[in-house]
């Protein structure tokens, strides 16, 4: 019988994160999500998973979710990296810190957890790590400039990524959706 498989999915409390961790449990993977409310934590025991308040902003909070994966469950199948929302201003009226801060969320938030899940696919012999990115990527969107900006070095981290490590068997790939209306549906709306 073969074992089953486990997931982590960071920024999973609400939104697409909290989707993908939905339908990976609905496909029989062991979850573990990690949010920085508690709304992942409160998915993740609807899902029968683990769950850990925290950021993807954190290594240390990284850390201590692939140790409670790995300590649950002993393997780490899957990485989703999903990601907040940075900051959105005229190209040129976002600060320093404003792209230093999209800089975090739309592009680190997929390399710290890869450096951390990268050594235990290795050693398992494989697994696929997928990243949420943007249509943007490719066309910028002037709403939403350090999402374009950082998800295109994204596409480019993803690419050197990927050669590197296809001898290992490991996957990654990102995914670039359009507009999803995430939010509950309510009378107004």
């Amino acid at each position: 019988m073969a074992q089953k498989k486990t997931a982590i999915v960071t920024a999973a409390g609400s939104g697409m994160g909290a989707d993908c961790a939905r339908r990976l449990a609905a496909d029989g993977y062991h979850v573990a999500i990690l949010s920085s409310s508690g709304k992942g934590e409160a998915l993740a025991r609807e899902l029968g998973g683990v769950g850990l308040t925290g950021s993807n902003r954190s290594n240390e909070d990284l850390q201590r979710l692939v140790d409670l994966t790995m300590e649950r469950w002993g393997r780490i199948d899957v990485l989703v990296n999903s990601a907040g929302h940075g900051p959105r201003a005229p190209v040129l009226e976002l600060s320093d810190e404003d792209w230093h801060s999209g800089m975090e969320v739309y592009f680190l938030n997929a390399v710290r957890p890869a450096r951390l899940v990268t050594p235990v696919m290795v050693a398992q012999g494989g697994g696929a790590i997928v990243n949420i990115s943007t249509f943007a990527a490719f066309e910028p969107d002037p709403v939403f400039p350090t999402s374009g900006v950082f998800r295109a070095g994204l596409a480019a981290f993803t690419k050197l990524y990927a050669d590197r490590y296809a001898p290992d068997n490991i996957r990654m790939n990102n995914v670039l959706p359009g507009f999803i209306d995430s939010l509950p549906e309510t009378d107004e709306r």
